[in-house]
């Protein structure tokens, strides 16, 4: 298959290598620079190269802020039938704009990145195609994502974007409380140092990115319970609440097993 990714980024370059062996695979990326490690695929720096290659499949891999307008820009220049894809981790507007456009399309979100996953080992982590794409660009993705081991789900637009909002905007905003009350320590332990990383690794991530996922509607109802479930842990602390302590670890220790026998 012929296959144009749009973007020589983290994920563009993850995308470049794990096709370009079984694929024609070509990117399109306007900073030649970026494109300076990249390997068996062609390098596309103008638009009419895109017409030139003819593409059967194109993966979206720029940066979310510009993942539609890219969009708008290459497909002047895209065969017909040519299947559309984005892989997003926020998917506000993508299923307005799939519809409006008339191609075949399909949208997945590979729930892993380079910043913490092991690109190499990736049977703990999870990819979500969107089921309202079209048959045969699900298809491949879900071969794709079996051949990595990832573990698969499929979610309509609305659904994965309430996925998102629980799985990605709680640890997010959590991590943010922990940065913003830190002060530099001379001997930090290890939950310390574990947090630590944990931080930098969010903080690296795209500004608009990190706004996109927090400014999903469904946000607001997560980041709430955080709110609520730090009010009732400063009572117990202000009180000195001994059993209201043991009770509260022993719901959270629930939770925590709960999640893991799932998993199983």
């Amino acid at each position: 298959m012929k296959i144009l990714i749009l973007g020589a980024g983290k994920m563009g370059s993850f995308f470049i290598d794990l096709l370009s062996f079984e694929h024609e695979v070509a990117v399109y990326e306007r900073d030649p620079q970026r494109m300076r490690f990249t390997y068996n695929c062609q390098r596309f720096t103008q638009l009419e190269e895109i017409r030139g290659f003819k593409p059967e499949l194109l993966i979206n891999a720029v940066t979310l802020k510009y993942t539609i307008p890219v969009f708008e820009e290459v497909m002047p220049y895209l065969p017909q039938d040519c299947i559309i894809s984005d892989i997003s981790s926020v998917k506000t507007d993508l299923k307005e704009f799939y519809e409006k456009s008339g191609c075949r399309y399909v949208s997945t979100h590979p729930m892993f990145g380079p910043t913490f996953a092991n690109l190499h080992q990736l049977s703990e982590e999870n990819a979500i195609i969107i089921s309202e794409g079209d048959y045969m660009g699900r298809i491949f993705f879900k071969d794709l994502y079996q051949k990595l081991g990832l573990n698969i789900y499929e979610y309509t637009f609305e659904e994965h974007d309430k996925t998102v909002a629980y799985s990605l905007s709680i640890p997010f905003v959590s991590t943010f409380v922990f940065a913003a009350v830190m002060k530099h320590q001379d001997a930090p332990g290890t939950t310390f140092k574990r947090h630590m990383k944990i931080a930098k690794g969010v903080l690296n991530e795209d500004d608009y990115l990190l706004q996109e996922i927090l400014f999903n509607p469904y946000t607001h109802d997560q980041v709430a319970q955080i709110r609520t479930e730090l009010k009732e842990l400063l009572e117990i602390i202000d009180n000195k609440d001994a059993q209201g302590m043991k009770g509260y670890l022993t719901k959270i220790r629930e939770n925590v097993k709960r999640d893991i026998e799932i998993k199983k």
